[in-house]
């Protein structure tokens, strides 16, 4: 007391103080005794049944699983890449004209298509159709878009129909 009083403490508020630091601690003692009694609960549900030869092959089931998992996904990984690699060789694009090639009677029997990959290389065809002469066929080679040979109107309008002919990406 007399430390107290040789300070100019007042004995009252020393003893609120530690009422409340008192209080404090009780809080925290009933929170951590709340959160053990949740963990108990969640260990007891979870050794339920169990003992430890049990759990161990619960363990070893859940790593040959995952094991499984791996392997399945690097060969679905192998076979995407297969599909990638083909999916490059194969005719994407597409540009198709009708016309009559030569003012015939008979109607646009005549066309050219063109097919393209990704890339733009590929191959366009011309077939022109007459009542009198017959039918006429032409292929021309497509390489990064540009043809080394001249072409028509209705082969460039196919070809162009072609480059731009984007296809939307699927939706997941």
């Amino acid at each position: 007391m007399e430390l107290f009083n040789q300070f100019g403490i007042d004995l009252g508020y020393v003893v609120i103080g530690l009422a409340g630091v008192i209080l404090a601690l009780l809080i925290l003692f009933i929170i951590i005794i709340v959160k053990q009694s949740k963990l108990k609960k969640q260990y007891k549900q979870f050794m339920i049944g169990k003992d430890g030869k049990s759990l161990e092959e619960n363990f070893s089931n859940k790593f040959k699983f995952i094991e499984e998992l791996r392997e399945t996904t690097k060969d679905i990984t192998e076979r995407l890449d297969i599909i990638e690699f083909t999916l490059k060789n194969t005719y994407q694009k597409t540009g198709i004209v009708k016309y009559d090639a030569f003012n015939e009677m008979g109607g646009k029997l005549s066309f050219a298509l063109c097919v393209l990959t990704n890339a733009n290389d590929g191959y366009l065809i011309n077939s022109m159709h007459s009542t009198r002469e017959g039918c006429f066929t032409y292929i021309k080679e497509i390489k990064n878009g540009k043809c080394a040979i001249i072409l028509s109107e209705e082969e460039q309008e196919a070809l162009d129909l072609a480059l731009n002919d984007v296809k939307e990406k699927p939706h997941s």
